[in-house]
């Protein structure tokens, strides 16, 4: 979806804010809203990617990074549309571990609009739309 954007390989650890690369290039854009979309849940609430303004990361993450981002200050969005584990209960755990910590949970649509406000914002329905039919 964004060829350009950069990768951050992690050399082990498990919460990618540890890798000192990933936190500087999260703190390079300025922003402070992060979208996070994952695999696993609980452990990997991420293929992570940070939408921060036209800026976006790519790097592989887990939940622990939606929790450091928050206490970084960051203003976190789980996607719960694109991540999923073994059984509900421990994706509900999961999902209250984040959403304790202000972690705002919501699908990909909800999250969309939300940022977006207006369908007659830039981004709007123009660049909005497209990106939802993908």
């Amino acid at each position: 979806m964004y060829p350009g954007a950069p990768y951050i390989k992690r050399q082990g650890e498990v919460d990618a804010w540890d890798n000192p690369d990933f936190r500087a290039a999260v703190k390079a854009t300025g922003k402070k809203q992060v979208v996070l979309a994952g695999i696993v849940t609980e452990v990997c609430k991420l293929l992570f990617r940070i939408m921060v303004g036209s800026e976006r990361l790519i790097s592989k993450g887990t939940a622990f990074l939606a929790l450091s981002l928050r206490e970084a200050g960051y203003d976190v969005w789980a996607n719960t549309d694109a991540s999923g584990t073994f059984t509900p209960e421990l994706a509900a755990d999961a999902n209250r571990r984040m959403e304790a910590a202000g972690v705002h949970l919501m699908g990909m649509f909800g999250i969309a609009m939300d940022l977006m406000r207006d369908w007659r914002n830039t981004p709007g329905s123009a660049e909005v739309l497209p990106f939802l039919n993908k």
